[in-house]
């Protein structure tokens, strides 16, 4: 993490978004920046009301500075790289060295001021999505607010009036800057205990984001509406996620956002949790039911919790298949059950590279160490303890242990007990299932006998056929 001292000279440039008074802005805080694309600890609050801090996912907690009892924050909107895993980095704008940008922490009741430089070749502003504010701070650029020219800064300010859940966005060239990477989480802490807010061992955050960047460029294309081949959790891909490590019998909270093109089925194994929490804050506990997947809609939060109380190594990912692969796999045409017997020796005559695949199905490809185009990843990718793990995109690992202490370091490959592996059965062969001559039938049969139907076929240049 690196810090950008030149900007402190930029106080010449305010222009303030609603009223604040000049004389308190004589000096901005510093920006942070951060390079690295790493799970960072948590961001114990040095002063201001005290909290349980959020891990983001791949991300970190932004820093501030108390001035006069009001929290203040200093946004960088600009361009950056971002590793979407190792091998391929993208070409994005977001805040502050990252996209997404930071988390931003404050607790229910704080006086809360945002300074947002505009380092990126347009305009901007920021939406603070969900929260209670004053019209004028609501960041729509053209109805609440001039919008933020290259080179300046804005100042926003408010009361974080509720807990729960949010995030922040531009609301300018809204497609192209969203597309890009420009989003971040907000996270509100009750001031008091709260009678739907239970106390949690570990808080994660992360949003869902997705981008279309063909092989061997780095730029997404900003035009594309559904068909994305990167599906990725803080602009991380399988297996650029960071695991989620915690201690066996924590209670666990996982907040989680939505600013793709489409919804998202987040489903974890081993264990059921209940949704805590919306955009729209708590939910209380008679809403509540047990589940194991939750659909998390676009600009939706959903937060959900509960007791990591199965040791292991449990997949985490969006349920839509196509959303736990990579880059080159959405053309590829079905081949399964084609016979290509003396067909590859005859095209590879012509395309030397020529390799077969999709004849069984698209495993092989997992595991094939086939030449890929320059800064793309595989379809299908990862290695776990027992292999191939085949997958990409919104995918991660819930690692659950009993010796997790207070840290967040991976633990490791879990050591199953002896017994507990699936295994191949080595003894006598089993019988074939027995099954019925007459099984599956129609439904709705035929009740008589099909009628010949006389058809005319009108054929081009005025032929006509029968």
């Amino acid at each position: 993490m690196t810090t950008r001292r030149s900007f402190l000279a930029g106080a010449g440039l305010l222009a303030a978004a609603g009223t604040v008074n000049r004389t308190a802005l004589a000096a901005l805080p510093e920006p942070v920046i951060q390079t690295s694309a790493a799970t960072a600890a948590p961001l114990t609050p040095p002063n201001g009301r005290p909290y349980d801090p959020v891990v983001t996912l791949n991300g970190w907690t932004a820093p501030w500075r108390m001035r006069n009892g009001v929290k203040e924050f200093h946004l960088v909107a600009e361009p950056v790289e971002r590793e979407i895993a190792p091998g391929m980095v993208a070409r994005l704008w977001g805040y502050n060295g990252q996209s997404p940008g930071p988390t931003i922490e404050v607790v229910e009741g704080d006086r809360v001021r945002i300074f947002v430089t505009n380092r990126l070749p347009e305009h901007t502003t920021i939406h603070w999505h969900g929260q209670r504010l004053p019209n004028g701070m609501d960041g729509v650029g053209g109805l609440n607010q001039p919008q933020i020219p290259p080179g300046k800064t804005f100042v926003y300010e408010f009361v974080a009036r509720r807990p729960g859940t949010f995030m922040y966005h531009p609301h300018a060239d809204e497609m192209v800057q969203m597309a890009m990477g420009m989003m971040g989480m907000w996270v509100t802490h009750p001031r008091a205990p709260h009678p739907h807010i239970a106390g949690v061992d570990r808080d994660f955050c992360f949003l869902l984001n997705a981008y279309d960047i063909e092989p061997g460029s780095y730029v997404p294309k900003i035009n594309t509406m559904l068909d994305f081949n990167l599906w990725t959790w803080n602009s991380r891909a399988f297996p650029g996620i960071d695991s989620l490590n915690v201690r066996k019998g924590d209670r666990v909270r996982v907040r989680i956002g939505n600013l793709t093109m489409t919804n998202h089925p987040i489903h974890i194994h081993g264990h059921e949790f209940e949704v805590t929490g919306t955009d729209g804050g708590p939910t209380r506990p008679e809403s509540r039911w047990p589940e194991v997947t939750t659909d998390v809609a676009v600009g939706q939060m959903r937060q959900i919790e509960f007791i990591a109380d199965e040791e292991g190594d449990w997949a985490m990912h969006c349920h839509k298949s196509h959303h736990t692969m990579n880059a080159m796999g959405h053309d590829v045409p079905t081949m399964i059950g084609v016979d290509h017997r003396g067909l590859v020796e005859g095209i590879q005559k012509l395309v030397p590279d020529y390799m077969l695949m999709g004849e069984r199905g698209m495993a092989d490809m997992g595991e094939m160490e086939m030449p890929l185009p320059d800064n793309t990843l595989p379809m299908m990718t990862g290695q776990g303890p027992f292999g191939a793990i085949e997958m990409g995109g919104m995918f991660t690992v819930l690692k659950v242990r009993r010796e997790q202490r207070g840290d967040y370091r991976d633990p490791g490959w879990f050591k199953h007990p002896k017994g507990t592996v699936a295994y191949e059965w080595a003894g006598a062969a089993l019988p074939e299932p027995a099954r019925s001559a007459a099984a599956g039938p129609s439904s709705m049969p035929r009740t008589e006998p099909a009628r010949s139907v006389e058809m005319t076929v009108r054929k081009p240049a005025g032929h006509q056929g029968h």
